[in-house]
């Protein structure tokens, strides 16, 4: 472990923009199944800071703003052309998540399917194009291999 890690539930947190981002964590929280954990509002009827926790896990986001520091830094699926990064989430009934995604709009990438390396997932992108990873494999358990 990193000398400058914390040990905390967890130490990596993803951080999305989105356009719409009060859609977005209705969409998370229906779809997913994320919990408010803290939203405070900007004063444009956007997000300007949220936290949504799944299990032990969370997901900063706020509303894509061009005009700050850090909006400057960040880019769009669709500006950027793609994804340059996705999350992976892991979880336990796979096909009723996917069935949940699918049913909700969610654009299925990848179907649901066993993996060679085992557990089942599938991938999918958001409404606003975040790409993302849900399966049952658990790199935290001991896989045998040793390692």
């Amino acid at each position: 472990m990193s000398d400058f890690a914390k040990p905390t539930r967890t130490n990596l947190i993803p951080c999305l923009q989105y356009r719409d981002a009060p859609a977005a964590i209705a969409w998370l929280q229906s779809t997913f199944g994320f919990s408010e954990h803290l939203v405070v509002p900007n004063d444009q009827g956007g997000i300007a800071h949220a936290q949504l926790c799944c299990g032990n896990g969370m997901l900063m986001l706020g509303s894509a703003n061009a005009q700050s520091e850090y909006g400057r830094l960040m880019r769009q699926p669709q500006q950027a052309g793609g994804n340059t990064q996705s999350i992976y989430v892991v979880i336990e009934r796979v096909d009723a998540l996917y069935a949940r995604a699918k049913a909700a709009g969610a654009e299925i990438v990848i179907e649901v399917r066993d993996e060679d390396y085992g557990g089942r997932g599938f991938s999918c992108r958001d409404l606003e194009g975040h790409l993302w990873n849900f399966g049952s494999y658990d790199p935290w358990e001991d896989t045998g291999s040793g390692s």
